[in-house]
C-alpha cells in the first residue's frame, strides 16, 4: 500500500466525518421544517406573520446566550450561571432607568454588557488561575447571583412605565417584518461564525477540546483563551439581560430562571459536541429555534407542554449519543491510518 493510497483513505474518512457534522445542520433546518408544516397543517394560524415573529423572538434569547455558552463548551468547559446573569443584568438596568430617568437606552444595554462580561471574568478567572472545574465553578456562580438578586430585588418589581420607550422598542419593531430583536441575534451569530472560522485566536478553541494537552504542548495558552470564552459567554448574557428586560418591560427575582438548562440543550442539539473540540455558533442557534419551535407547536396544537421538556431531553440525549458515535469513529480513523503508515 502506497503512501499516497493512505492519505486518500484517511481523508475520506475525515471527508465523511465534516459531512456528518454538516449534515447534523441540515437536519436541523428539516426538522424545523417538518415541524412548521405539521404544525400549521394541525393549526393553520401558526403560519401567520405574528406568530412566525413571536416564534423568532422566542428563540433569540436563548441563541444569543447559545453562542457564548458554544464558545466555553468548545473548550471543554461549562457555563451553567448565564440565566442568572441575565435577570441580574435585566434588574441592574431596571434599577438604573428607574433611578435616572433621561439615560440613554444604549447606556442600559452597555451596563448589560459591562456587568456580564466582569460575573465572566470571575468565572474565567477562578476557573483558570485556580484550575477548578467550570462545572463547580459556574454553578455556585449560579448560587451568588441567584441570592444577591434576591437581596437586590428584595420582593419588588421594575414596572413598565420607568423604562424607556426608545429601549422597549428593541422587542417590538421590525424591518421587513423581521423584529430587531432577531436581527440583533442574527447579526452576534454571523460575526462569531466568522471569527471562529477566521480568527487563529478563536481557532484555538477548538484545539483546547479536542486535546488540552496536545493544545498545551503546541503553544497555545489555554488559559487566556478559556478565560476570554468565559468573559464574552458573560458579556452576551448580559445582553441579553438587556434583551429581556426590553421584551418583558419588568423584571423580578425570577428572571432568567431555568434559561441555562436551556441554553445548554439548544447547544448540544444544534451540534457543538459536550465533550468539546467541535460545533458551530450557527448550529447553536438553530438547536435554539428548533427547540423553541417544537414549543410553539404545542402550544397551537393544545398539547400539553409537558411535553416539550420530554421532547427536548430526548433531542438532548440523541444529541449527546451521535457525538460520541462521531468521537469513536474519528479515533478509529486516527488509528487505522497510523497504523496504515506503520505498514509501508
Amino acid at each position: 500500500m502506497t503512501a499516497d493510497t493512505v492519505t486518500a483513505r484517511t481523508g475520506a474518512r475525515f471527508a465523511r466525518a465534516g459531512s456528518l457534522l454538516r449534515a447534523r445542520e441540515l437536519g436541523i433546518v428539516l426538522a424545523i421544517v417538518i415541524v412548521f408544516v405539521a404544525a400549521t397543517i394541525a393549526n393553520p394560524a401558526f403560519a401567520h406573520l405574528d406568530s412566525v415573529q413571536q416564534l423568532l423572538i422566542g428563540a433569540s434569547l436563548i441563541a444569543l446566550m447559545g453562542v457564548g455558552e458554544t464558545l466555553v463548551i468548545l473548550t471543554r468547559n461549562y457555563d451553567l450561571s448565564v440565566g442568572s446573569v441575565l435577570g441580574l443584568c435585566a434588574y441592574v438596568i431596571g434599577m438604573t432607568f428607574r433611578a435616572h430617568p433621561g439615560m440613554p437606552a444604549i447606556l442600559g444595554f452597555l451596563i448589560g454588557i459591562a456587568l456580564g462580561a466582569a460575573i465572566g471574568a470571575i468565572n474565567g478567572w477562578i476557573t483558570t488561575f485556580f484550575h477548578v472545574p467550570s462545572l463547580a465553578v459556574t454553578l455556585a456562580m449560579l448560587y451568588v447571583i441567584r441570592g444577591v438578586d434576591g437581596v437586590i430585588v428584595n420582593g419588588h418589581t421594575i414596572d413598565p412605565d420607568v423604562i424607556p420607550a426608545s429601549f422597549q422598542a428593541v422587542s417590538y419593531r421590525t424591518i421587513l417584518g423581521i423584529p430587531w430583536l432577531a436581527l440583533i441575534v442574527v447579526i452576534v451569530v454571523a460575526l462569531f461564525a466568522y471569527l471562529l472560522r477566521s480568527f487563529r485566536w478563536a481557532r484555538d478553541l477548538y484545539a483546547i477540546g479536542s486535546s488540552p494537552d496536545a493544545a498545551n504542548l503546541a503553544g497555545i495558552p489555554s488559559g487566556r483563551r478559556v478565560f476570554i470564552a468565559f468573559v464574552i459567554s458573560g458579556a452576551l448574557a448580559g445582553l441579553a439581560g438587556g434583551l429581556f428586560l426590553a421584551l418583558h418591560a419588568q423584571i423580578d427575582v425570577t428572571g432568567g430562571n431555568g434559561y441555562e438548562l436551556s441554553v445548554i440543550a439548544a447547544v448540544v442539539v444544534g451540534g457543538v459536541a459536550i465533550f468539546g473540540g467541535s460545533g458551530t455558533v450557527v448550529g447553536a442557534a438553530l438547536g435554539a429555534v428548533l427547540l423553541n419551535t417544537i414549543d410553539q407547536a404545542l402550544v397551537a396544537t393544545k398539547v400539553s407542554s409537558f411535553w416539550n421538556q420530554a421532547i427536548a431531553g430526548a433531542l438532548l440525549l440523541i444529541a449527546i449519543a451521535f457525538d460520541r458515535w462521531l468521537g469513536l469513529r474519528v479515533a478509529k480513523s486516527l488509528r487505522s491510518a497510523k497504523g496504515a503508515h506503520r505498514d509501508l
